[in-house]
């Protein structure tokens, strides 16, 4: 109970340091998407939360097709028609998961946890992986120990996920404020060797 009590405290202080310097820049962000996509730059999503109940996900749009994540779901690839060159960008460098910090302060996510997958991946990798739902035993995070060991992005394979999962599963086990610290630094780490 106390370090879930540390790590809400966590969460909504970072969140808020995070939000409030670059509300100007989303703000930017804003419109060079309604510009560039001609849509709506908010795009929310149902996703899988903590037990299993659903929560809806910010993102900005970087895509020209909106895809609910439950009957219609496709991963984004390489030279993907979908995506434009500024969305590319907003992608590859995390600028479109900004948003989810909102999430956080909601209470629908962590700063650090196991990703929250679209729904049809989750019913498509929970009968072949197992103990794959139990990624969501806690709150779904920004980032985690799957993204900061070499796991973040596309899962096109089987191995792909269940790397990701192993590590999600590893998080669970052995989580403490100390490592959720380690893995927001080594988040930033990642962040800047991709820009």
């Amino acid at each position: 109970m106390k370090i879930n009590l540390i790590k809400r405290i966590l969460d909504i202080v970072f969140s808020l340091i995070i939000l409030v310097p670059l509300l100007p820049i989303m703000l930017v962000l804003f419109l060079l998407i309604i510009l560039d996509l001609k849509t709506f730059p908010i795009f929310t999503q149902e996703r899988n939360g903590v037990k299993q109940t659903r929560f809806t996900i910010f993102k900005f749009t970087t895509m020209k097709v909106k895809e609910d994540g439950i009957n219609q779901f496709q991963q984004a690839l390489p030279d993907d028609n979908r995506v434009t060159r500024f969305s590319l960008f907003l992608r590859k460098n995390s600028i479109d998961e900004i948003l989810q910090f909102f999430n956080v302060l909601k209470g629908d996510m962590s700063i650090v946890g196991p990703r929250p997958h679209p729904i049809s991946l989750d019913e498509e990798f929970r009968k072949k992986i197992p103990h794959y739902m139990d990624r969501y035993l806690i709150k779904p995070g920004i980032t985690g120990l799957a993204q900061v060991s070499g796991f973040r992005g596309e899962t096109d394979t089987i191995e792909k996920m269940k790397n990701r999962v192993e590590k999600d599963l590893e998080y669970i086990n052995t989580q403490s404020i100390l490592l959720d610290i380690k893995i927001m630094y080594k988040t930033l780490g990642v962040l800047f060797k991709g820009i």
